[in-house]
Formats: structure tokens, sequence, C-alpha cells
């Protein structure tokens, strides 16, 4: 499967998933962090318990059980295939949208110290709400985005010093 997205369910399971497929599903958001999927006429109630964007990390509660999810992109099953690592030195200037959405919280202020993992923005994408985290410990430079803004994917959102 060209370009499918691999999702490893509590490190058992992998399951491959093109975006068609993802396209596909008949999902609706219910609440904050909340969905409900309907799949071969079966109802899933999923609730988003947390999320690491950056690590593409996600502990979710199905029906009420909760799995790890963790998800790699077409380009880093790309990058595993050739054998290359993918942990690079954290030396990130900014941070660019990873997908279209619309911001719903700018959690942080131009100035202002972060550490890695402080949550920075909420983007909304795909029906979900992703929460966007530092790279690294820095400073805010400049936040290119406004709260309720549409954005592009590969659109600067910020700026460290």
């Amino acid at each position: 499967m060209e370009n499918s997205y691999v999702i490893k369910v509590n490190e058992n399971f992998d399951f491959q998933l093109s975006d068609d497929d993802i396209s596909a599903l008949d999902i609706l958001k219910t609440s904050n962090g909340k969905l409900h999927l309907l799949k071969n006429g079966i109802s899933y109630h999923i609730q988003i318990v947390k999320t690491d964007f950056n690590n593409r990390f996600y502990a979710i509660k199905v029906n009420g059980n909760e799995h790890q999810i963790s998800i790699d992109t077409p380009l880093e099953v790309l990058i595993k295939k050739m054998g290359f690592a993918t942990n690079g030195s954290k030396n990130i200037d900014s941070i660019a949208a990873p997908m279209p959405g619309l911001i719903l919280d700018i959690l942080v202020k131009e100035g202002e110290e972060v550490k890695e993992d402080d949550q920075l923005l909420i983007l909304e994408a795909m029906k979900m709400e992703n929460i966007i985290t530092s790279p690294r410990n820095g400073v805010i430079k400049k936040i290119a985005i406004k709260k309720g803004e549409a954005v592009e994917k590969k659109q600067l959102l910020i700026e460290f010093q």
C-alpha cells in the first residue's frame, strides 16, 4: 500500500491506512476529545485521553477500553525501510502546520520561555484536536497565526529565538 500510514496499537498490532481509507471513515466529533465511529454497522465511541502530536502518540479509549496508538507517516515508513534514523538534533527554529486545519487556541505568548514538550497551540484537523508541543527548550520569537485562523499545510505557526 503506497503512501500509507502505519498505525501501531498497544505495540502488538500494526495496521496500514491510506489517505483514501481515512477519508472513507464514517466518523463524527461529538464533543471535545470525543468521537463516534460507525464501521460495518458497528458503533464505536472514542475518547482521546492523551496526545503527543510531535511524536504521533495517542492514548484513546474505544468503548471504554484504553489503547496506546502510535502513527508513522508515509515518509517515516520510507525512512525506516531505508535504515535511516529520524532522531536528529534539536536545532529546530520554527514550527509549521503539519496539515491544513483551524487554530483553536494559542497557549503561549511571544517572548515566553518554553521547555521541550510544553503545549504551544491546538490545531483542529481531520475532525481531531491536535495539541502541538514544543520540540525543544527555547523562547518564542514570533507567533505567525491567530486564534480562529485557518492554516494550510507547511504554513509557519511559531518561530523560536
